[in-house]
């Protein structure tokens, strides 16, 4: 469970009063564990839950169970579990209140017992905390780990990553900042107090993240380890943040409940143990959205990729739920030590999906979305002889919800770029539950998903007769004399009526990169397109009917037909077409278009572009230098206009793959500030630059947001990438 209704039913409480626990064992972590008849509960594997699965049944509501996990060289003998720590019986408990310079203020009112499995349940007479002011604190041999008692599934994990969070959140507040937490748990009035809900969810989180613990670490090794991963570390430091937004800033949309269609594309650097013969090679991948078929030929059905926002009033207090569900393919590049490339696309991967755990989110200013963001594990090839599960870590969403709104409507767009990490593991059947065995990959993703408004009934109509800008990047993997091409362009559309579909007269400008056999770079030149396209409805089936719900079909002539595969992509509009997304395919029929990637138009612009703002920057970068691979993400950057000149601060982490030694690094933070020449091209067109790096596209007509193609030169590497760049408050 992750911040669902029944978790948002619990009530504010005071702490008070007392407990203790056994005394510590010298010498404990040489000893074998005596955990007699527990029950580990994290090497099994659920497409149901997130990476941190739950040790909770049997408890009250008041009830936490405690389950303490220790990096492999403080207890040899304990049982492992997952990212290679090992449960452990702990030589002494403890619970007391703490400040924010983490000193022991008294113990609240509690008891402690033993379960029938050997584990410790500790119940608090007063209910479980709901803020970071209560720490459990277990010890095993000369270790010392801490937790927070707020933990949301009430399965308390001691272990490395609940210390990282209690030393580095609550040491980071200032006394004002702590002391509204705590008035906000203790808070019983009907105002929305986000506290309550943030901090047992973070606590909570940090588990889900798959992040191994080196054998030999100390827990001063294994905190190292965590301080290094800087997605890890963002994540905290944003909900943290999070927690901290105001009360008034805060709300819900209009609307009880709204849908949208999902257009998703991801891109991957990771590493590959999967084969034999590639075992630790690099690996470029793509994942974009697509519908699945989840009907039979009978009776078809669809899962079409989508959002779910929702209103929920409990006791008064107004809160924004969100759910996604994006079924996608996946299309993968080995580069192996040596320039050999091989691809792997729909013969390797199966169909999967994408999907968030249902939780809270905050409105705020009914501008930005945001939520920290739990993900379900998923199963492929589920009756194959290769089982694969697919785990991902959390993220933070920070996502611009303007548009066109109205009563009893949700916004018209949810726009959002974020990076989360994850693995593929290979699954074995045990008395009939899937085990985790050896890992098969460790990949990172940056992703862009533009969530759309849907409407029944939408007429593909209301295009006609409209003038777009539009952006796009889109990479092609092949094992021929060009493995790997990246084509991002931008340019304008005319969208006209014609026998009864939409004509689209374009005139676009691109430019490509390439790395040959050889492992060499080319950089195209730029080229030019001027031809048409034909833009058409795709119908939807509902369990309600076949209906027009906004999606999209992009083909070269004629129309693939409601239910057909196009010649370029599926995408969608938001209700009033000001704004459309579409997902480019692979498509042998017209070679002209490069690859797999993220197209997105929006109505030109009738006035000039804005000359101040401050704008939320998101997207994702490609790098090629010869023996190296670099992906970058655009991790909630500002941009700041004003006048002829912008100021760019990029906050980015960056994974790098050193072809040569077939090593991969975790991700990593840097800061890049950039003062850039900034243009109106007029029609809403832009183009920023600074030195080699050029950003070009276009700023909607209501100057909320811009779409830009991003190239650069640093320190002899090619980059190339997409951002969105949205309105802040």
């Amino acid at each position: 469970m992750r911040l669902t209704l029944g978790f948002l039913l619990f009530s504010a409480i005071t702490l008070t009063a007392a407990c203790s626990g056994e005394s510590a064992i010298e010498g404990a972590r040489n000893q074998p564990n005596s955990f007699t008849g527990s029950k580990n509960p994290t090497t099994d594997f659920s497409p149901g839950s997130t990476g941190d699965s739950s040790n909770s049944g049997g408890l009250a509501a008041n009830e936490v169970r405690i389950t303490m996990e220790v990096p492999a060289s403080l207890a040899p003998n304990g049982e492992p579990t997952r990212r290679n720590l090992r449960i452990v019986q702990p030589d002494n408990i403890r619970v007391y209140q703490t400040d924010r310079s983490l000193q022991n203020l008294g113990a609240p009112a509690s008891s402690t017992r033993i379960d029938n499995n050997g584990f410790t349940v500790i119940t608090f007479e007063n209910g479980q905390p709901l803020a970071p002011d209560v720490i459990i604190e277990a010890q095993y041999g000369n270790a010392t780990l801490r937790a927070l008692a707020t933990d949301a599934d009430r399965d308390i994990k001691v272990n490395p990553f609940s210390e990282y969070l209690v030393r580095n959140t609550l040491t980071q507040y200032s006394p004002g900042e702590f002391q509204r937490i705590l008035d906000c748990a203790k808070e019983t009035g009907g105002s929305l107090c986000l506290n309550k809900y943030v901090w047992p969810a973070l606590a909570d989180q940090v588990h889900d993240f798959e992040i191994d613990i080196p054998t030999g670490a100390s827990v001063a090794g294994a905190l190292d380890v965590l301080a290094q991963r800087s997605d890890f570390t963002n994540y905290v430091a944003s909900v943290a943040d999070y927690a901290l937004l105001e009360d008034q800033s805060s709300g819900n949309i209009s609307a009880s409940s709204a849908d949208y269609n999902s257009v998703f594309m991801g891109i991957e650097l990771g590493q590959t143990f999967l084969e034999s013969s590639f075992s630790g090679s690099g690996q470029w991948g793509i994942r974009m959205g697509r519908e699945e078929s989840t009907g039979t030929d009978t009776q078809p059905a669809y899962s079409y990729p989508g959002l779910t926002l929702a209103s929920l009033d409990v006791f008064n207090i107004n809160v924004t739920s969100l759910a996604t569900q994006i079924p996608y393919d996946r299309k993968t590049l080995i580069h192996k030590n040596g320039n050999d490339f091989f691809t792997r696309g729909a013969e390797t991967w199966a169909l999967n999906t994408h999907s968030s755990a249902p939780g809270a989110a905050t409105l705020d200013n009914d501008v930005r979305l945001l939520a920290g963001r739990a993900l379900y594990q998923s199963i492929t090839d589920r009756n194959s002889s290769r089982t694969i599960g697919w785990t991902r870590n959390p993220y933070f969403l920070d996502a611009y919800t303007g548009g066109a709104g109205g009563t009893n409507l949700g916004p018209d767009r949810a726009l959002a770029g974020y990076f989360s990490a994850g693995k593929a593991i290979e699954l074995e059947s045990e008395n009939g539950k899937l085990a985790r065995k050896k890992d098969l990959e460790a990949h990172y993703l940056s992703a862009l998903e533009l969530n759309l408004l849907r409407e029944e009934g939408f007429d593909a109509g209301i295009l006609n007769g409209r003038d777009y800008n539009m952006v796009y990047l889109a990479t092609r993997f092949s094992e021929s004399t060009t493995p790997m091409q990246i084509e991002s362009g931008s340019g304008s559309w005319q969208v006209r009526a014609d026998s009864g579909n939409s004509t689209i007269t374009q005139t676009q400008t691109y430019t490509t990169l390439s790395r040959d056999s050889s492992g060499g770079i080319l950089v195209g030149g730029a080229g030019s397109r001027s031809d048409s396209w034909t833009l058409s409805p795709r119908t939807a089936r509902l369990s309600t009917g076949d209906k027009n719900i906004g999606r999209l079909n992009l083909d070269v002539n004629n129309p693939a037909g409601p239910f057909g595969q196009p010649d370029l992509g599926v995408g969608a509009s938001v209700p009033d077409g000001s704004l459309l997304a579409f997902n480019l395919t692979n498509a042998a029929s017209y070679s002209d278009v490069i690859g797999n990637g993220l197209l997105i138009a929006a109505e030109k612009a009738s006035s000039g572009a804005p000359t101040s703002g401050r704008y939320r920057v998101q997207g994702f970068v490609l790098g090629l230098e010869d023996g190296f691979n670099r992906l970058v993400h655009l991790d909630n950057g500002i941009l700041n206009l004003s006048g002829s000149t912008a100021n760019l601060s990029s906050s980015t982490l960056e994974v790098l793959y050193a072809v040569g030694d077939e090593t991969v690094s975790v991700p990593m933070s840097a800061q890049r500030v950039t003062a850039l020449a900034y243009t109106d091209g007029g029609n809403g067109q832009v183009h920023f630059s600074a030195g080699n790096l050029s950003l070009t596209g276009f700023v909607t007509a209501d100057q909320t947001q811009f779409f830009l193609v991003y190239r650069d030169t640093l320190h002899g590497e090619e980059r190339r990438g997409l951002m969105i760049v949205t309105e802040l408050p």
